[in-house]
């Protein structure tokens, strides 16, 4: 529904705000805390009376804003060292070390728990001031992260991000009332919760799609599309009963795995597309984010890939990423460029690699060596059943009409979670900048 504006608004001369109520006040965030101070990271438990549960930038629940108990860490800290670093309940935790290339560090999460613990050295502990709600906060910060706001106070090292406390703590934001502070808190967590709650959902079909998906691929690339044909026992462990007519082999009989690495950094390679694992997405097939050589910096040995090869990924957790070539390029190391010989198409191919028995066997095997892979003499013995020709045919057309329908529902359903998850960002930087007027709301009466 839509929220109406505070009846008065007045500049805020703040570059990323152009105006708030009336009513509120502009302050740095630093008046909102009593001091900001480091943990410790402490040493390996003993089991003795210093142990201690010590919270990690891992421990922040992101979307919820709060600390999650899942997979809590103990450590020894002595009564010295825990002195004013030890948490209590409703301080606020910030993430002033980690972060990454697709994410900025400074995240801050609430302690809403009661048990004794003091947080580890890439995190510190800020106590929310008194007379101002600390679940609030925990908003007004999140809303700052989502606008980048804490991008200034960032200091880059050695590929990990530091956030200068001190100088994020300076930045300047809108303060309402206490009453006006715990209101608001309360409409998010309604709202947010009710948000959760559809995106969980809409998860949750995503997962059964993607089951729906494998299961109608297995059933043709293993059973066939004619449920009266006769079946025989193939003996092979990864195998069940499958059409008598079929051929059953090893994979290495009609496939040839290519080889001979070429240097991405010289003509004419540089300027090939450059396929990885990255550009493949799990369990469709479906290939993105393409570029040359050149322009993704690679620099390790490829293999080139000819129009028509199915490339798959060799490493684990990627298995399941296999697509069909329709360029001609070169993959990264990590991969297989792959060519079939008659009578096995190499669409076909690609639906028996993305099946249930041959994922089995390539996660399987991949645990026996000591490089989580799936090297050459390993994928040439994995099964493979080939179908005669016009089967194949008619196999592939039946999963190219099926499988599409099915990827249309998962990014229809893809693209309603990146519209909630931006409604769920947008209300809170609205809510915590006064841009709509909660003070009248009732949990359940979203009328009023």
């Amino acid at each position: 529904m839509r929220y109406s504006p505070y009846p008065s608004y007045k500049p805020s001369r703040l570059p990323w705000l152009a105006e708030i109520p009336n009513e509120w006040g502009i302050h740095r965030l630093k008046w909102s805390v009593t001091g900001c101070d480091n943990g410790v990271w402490g040493e390996e438990p003993d089991g003795g009376e210093d142990d201690i549960i010590c919270l990690r930038v891992a421990d922040f629940d992101r979307n919820s804003l709060r600390v999650s108990t899942s997979s809590l860490t103990v450590r020894s800290v002595d009564a010295r060292q825990r002195g004013s670093r030890k948490i209590n309940k409703h301080d606020l935790l910030l993430e002033k070390s980690g972060g990454g290339e697709k994410q900025l560090v400074g995240c801050v999460v609430h302690f809403d728990h009661d048990f004794d613990a003091v947080c580890s050295n890439f995190v510190a502990r800020m106590v929310v001031a008194a007379g101002l709600s600390p679940r609030f906060w925990s908003y007004v910060h999140a809303a700052l992260y989502a606008g980048k706001l804490n991008y200034l106070a960032i200091k880059q090292t050695t590929g990990i991000q530091n956030l200068d406390s001190g100088e994020y703590l300076n930045t300047l934001v809108a303060y309402p009332s206490e009453v006006e502070q715990v209101q608001i808190a309360a409409f998010l967590d309604w709202k947010t919760g009710q948000i959760d709650a559809l995106i969980a959902k809409k998860q949750a079909l995503i997962e059964k799609l993607k089951e729906k998906r494998l299961a109608v691929i297995t059933q043709a690339v293993t059973k066939g599309l004619d449920p009266s044909s006769a079946v025989r026992d193939p003996d092979i462990p990864w195998l069940d009963q499958v059409p008598e007519h079929w051929q059953v082999m090893k994979f290495g009989y009609r496939t040839h795995i290519e080889e001979g690495q070429v240097d991405p950094e010289f003509e004419p390679f540089s300027q090939m597309i450059l396929i990885a694992p990255n550009h493949i997405e799990s369990n469709t097939g479906l290939v993105f984010g393409l570029a040359t050589a050149h322009e993704q910096g690679a620099i390790s040995g490829k293999y080139l890939v000819r129009n028509g090869d199915v490339v798959y990924s060799k490493i684990r957790p990627h298995l399941n990423k296999c697509a069909l070539s329709d360029f001609d390029g070169i993959c990264s190391a990590d991969m297989y460029p792959i060519r079939t010989e008659p009578p096995l198409r190499p669409d076909f191919l690609r639906y028996w690699m993305l099946a249930q028995p041959f994922l089995d066997y390539a996660t399987v095997s991949s645990m026996r060596v000591a490089m989580p892979k799936l090297n050459r003499e390993t994928l040439n013995a994995a099964p493979l059943l080939v179908p005669p020709a016009p089967e194949q045919e008619k196999i592939v057309e039946f999963l190219d009409s099926t499988t599409k329908r099915i990827d249309g529902f998962l990014e229809k359903t893809d693209l309603a979670i990146s519209y909630l998850t931006e409604y769920r960002t947008a209300l809170i930087t609205a809510a915590t900048t006064g841009k709509i007027d909660v003070r009248g709301w009732q949990a359940g009466k979203e009328g009023a």
